[in-house]
């Protein structure tokens, strides 16, 4: 008997190291035929990726998240309230913000300063929520997180907008986390794999910016353009071509769309998307199998609506969803630090 299960245990540890490779050449293969096609066209691609993932990749985050909350909050009460309570009031702040903004209400010192702001809370919560999860284990002292912080809150003083650009680029990289960190649960004879993938990651975005560096600046001509342009920062960086900075842009969301949508699925959820038999507030007792099952029906009627926003108003679209969709970003900050 213990042979046999010798064998069944090495065929198992056998079939990762097999697919691991291939795992890798598809995700490289990925990689730079998006880096390709998108430094070719980024303009068209930027309109082409948000109209057909951000909805389903907003739904697979939802259904992560469902996955992952457990049913009775114990010690992580105070961790959990102070998460999702930030959620909620910084995506409404957030929110505010853009429509004081857009009704002119605000002028731009006002504005600047508002935003400034909001990037000061939005520090110091990812703090708190840091130090929360380090007291739950006795080993962990992240108390120095605090001092990053304040650091990182000086800087959104000194540039709050280039601050805020500057999460308009890091945010695409925290789902490159999400998937290291689900590897290690499930999938770790993948992770050196997958590490090397990622080191080979800054050399493809060196590919790309030789490539656009000297490109002409992308034409501008309607609001839709002129709002990817700016959304990628070519307002503020006036030196750097609007081509090179869209495309950068364009890339790094394409790479968080296809791990959400591809690979967290692949090693994360374990089931299919209406499946909620390994969702322990579906699958409990003292769960809420309905509430779940009812809130999924609902995200995909949502997509379905932003698809057919998306064909009536792209431009209106398209703005209100960067707005609102600041919950679903603050709300990956939570769940990534309870896998730390």
């Amino acid at each position: 008997m213990q042979q046999i299960a010798g064998q069944i245990s090495l065929a198992r540890g056998a079939r990762p190291k097999v697919f691991a490779p291939r795992f890798g050449v598809a995700c490289l293969g990925f990689c730079l035929l998006a880096a390709l096609l998108i430094s070719w066209q980024p303009l068209q691609l930027s309109i082409v990726t948000i109209f057909l993932f951000a909805g389903p990749h907003n739904l697979v985050e939802f259904r992560y998240f469902l996955a992952r909350m457990p049913v009775r909050w114990g010690r992580s009460r105070c961790f959990y309230t102070v998460g999702l309570g930030g959620v909620a009031l910084l995506t409404a702040t957030y929110a505010l913000l853009y429509a004081l903004g857009q009704s002119w209400y605000l002028n731009e010192t006002a504005w600047t300063l508002c935003i400034a702001g909001w990037n000061t809370a939005l520090v110091l919560w990812l703090c708190v929520l840091v130090h929360l999860r380090g007291r739950q284990t006795k080993r962990r002292d992240w108390s120095w997180v605090f001092a990053v912080g304040f650091a990182l809150c000086a800087g959104a003083w000194v540039a709050p907008v280039l601050f805020s650009l500057a999460l308009v680029y890091l945010h695409p990289l925290v789902a490159l986390w999400f998937l290291d960190r689900q590897l290690k649960r499930t999938r770790p004879e993948w992770r050196k794999t997958y590490h090397l993938c990622l080191a080979a990651l800054p050399l493809i975005l060196a590919l790309m910016w030789t490539q656009a560096a000297s490109a002409p600046n992308l034409a501008a001509d309607d609001a839709l353009s002129w709002r990817i342009a700016q959304h990628a920062g070519a307002g503020l960086l006036t030196n750097v071509s609007s081509h090179l900075l869209v495309a950068t842009h364009v890339f790094l969301e394409t790479i968080h769309y296809g791990v959400w949508l591809v690979l967290m699925p692949l090693v994360g959820l374990g089931a299919r998307l209406w499946q909620t038999d390994r969702i322990p507030l579906a699958s409990r007792r003292t769960g809420w199998p309905r509430i779940v099952r009812a809130a999924l029906v609902l995200g995909v009627l949502l997509v379905l609506a932003l698809w057919l926003s998306f064909a009536v108003n792209y431009t209106t679209t398209r703005d209100l969803y960067f707005t609102f969709a600041m919950a679903h970003v603050l709300a990956e900050a939570p769940f990534l630090i309870r896998l730390l």
